[in-house]
């Protein structure tokens, strides 16, 4: 099971209990199947992380796990081990911008 923190707009559009939810994740764990798990498990997220034309990221989200920024690498690259095991979780979170 892989632990995927979310952040609190988008915690509270899935009506989820947390903000952390579980998912299970087909091999290999990508970002990509971490995305495509929970918008199966709450469709409500369809279109907030990654845009419906294009499938990437949204400009203002980002994804870190295991103190890596992975916002810019592929959604095909393998999740880190850590992970993947659940030692540590994806966290998706809003950026914040400001002028």
């Amino acid at each position: 099971m892989i632990r995927v923190v979310l952040p609190t707009h988008l915690r509270r559009l899935a009506q989820a209990d947390s903000s952390e939810v579980q998912l299970e994740v087909h091999d290999p764990a990508t970002i990509r199947g971490v995305l495509d798990a929970l918008e199966a498990r709450y469709p409500m997220l369809c279109g907030t992380i990654r845009d419906h034309a294009t499938g990437q990221r949204r400009p203002f989200l980002r994804f870190f796990a295991c103190e890596q920024d992975l916002s810019l690498d592929s959604l095909d690259v393998p999740l880190p081990d850590a992970v993947v095991t659940g030692a540590e979780p994806l966290l998706i979170v809003g950026a914040i911008a400001g002028g």
